[in-house]
């Protein structure tokens, strides 16, 4: 098996939405290889996490470059996250066996993806909430080193057994634990903490004998020039229109992996959709401030068309200074 250009295609799409968006790799790339390739789960989270360890070190170059990379906190995370990568990798080979164990893949990654979403949508309310109190600089953090090993240790296991949370669970958790840290320097620090995370969760996948390498070269060939070209776009995307996307098909995978039906998915995600425009109109509030007012019918309530404040206003004055003729 060689190259697939759809795959190739389908992996330049969801790699430009990582570069512009910082989140949303194994979510949204895991769950295309499965549903609309047809690619095993075990294999397509081994394929995606192969790949990833070519993909994610562009967005991290980029970072260190900028300086929004907290060194010190990537040593703590790291050392969490990498052992326990590998030991999800093993996990997930243990899994991996008959019909039933790639069901139980499936719930696992399903469950992943449902925190992802959810963990996204928390992660747009503190950045809207927090903003301005999140200023600090790299150098003025101070590290608590159990918590984020700690943050390591689960980020790890998740991505080593589904590919999944680097990008959206793990962030959250640094903004729970560093709240004063800039939403670009924890970004980026995530980011770089994710290259030896992948690397870990790699080797144990090529380890266990779970990688498609076609499928694995044909992620890179797609998403390794879309993520770079989506950094570089990353200053002038309108973010707060592609992030959410990204978490409604978050979302709506999580929903489908653990085994809700076709007809129950779509109310789902037609509640979610009438949610969230209801709650976008009451926020926004879109219309003009005077459109009551402008809509309310002419002379309603018995009252005149023509008010005496219209009246005063008009050209020829009051009625009484009118000519009388």
């Amino acid at each position: 098996m060689g190259l697939n250009f759809y795959i190739i295609l389908g992996s330049a799409v969801v790699g430009l939405l990582v570069g512009l968006t910082g989140a949303g790799g194994g979510a949204l790339m895991t769950p295309m290889l499965i549903l609309l390739f047809a690619v095993k789960p075990v294999a397509a989270i081994s394929s995606d996490l192969v790949a990833a360890v070519v993909m994610r070190p562009v967005g991290a170059a980029v970072h260190l470059h900028k300086g929004t990379v907290n060194l010190r906190l990537v040593r703590w995370m790291v050392l969490g996250s990498v052992p326990m990568a590998f030991f999800g990798a093993y996990l997930l080979h243990l899994l991996g066996g008959g019909p039933a164990d790639q069901q139980n893949v499936e719930i696992a990654l399903g469950a992943a993806l449902l925190a992802g979403s959810a963990a996204m949508v928390f992660r747009s309310v503190l950045d809207r909430r927090s903003a301005r109190q999140r200023t600090a600089a790299v150098g003025q953090v101070r590290i608590r080193p159990v918590p984020t090993v700690l943050i390591g240790m689960v980020g790890g296991l998740i991505v080593g057994m589904t590919s999944v949370g680097s990008g959206s669970l793990m962030i959250v958790l640094l903004l729970f634990t560093y709240p004063l840290l800039s939403a670009g320097q924890l970004v980026g620090t995530d980011l770089t903490q994710a290259v030896p995370l992948t690397a870990a969760a790699a080797l144990g996948a090529l380890a266990f004998g779970h990688v498609e390498f076609a499928v694995t070269a044909s992620i890179v060939v797609g998403s390794v020039p879309a993520v770079l070209v989506g950094s570089l776009l990353s200053s002038r995307a309108p973010d707060r229109y592609i992030r959410p996307v990204i978490t409604f098909v978050i979302f709506a995978s999580g929903l489908k992996y653990v085994g809700v039906g076709t007809t129950a998915l779509g109310w789902t995600l037609g509640a979610a959709v009438l949610a969230a425009a209801g709650y976008w109109l009451a926020r926004s509030r879109p219309w003009p401030p005077g459109w009551r007012r402008a809509a309310a019918p002419a002379g309603s309530a018995g009252k005149p068309a023509s008010s005496p404040a219209r009246l005063l206003d008009s050209p020829a004055g009051p009625a009484e200074d009118l000519p009388v003729r």
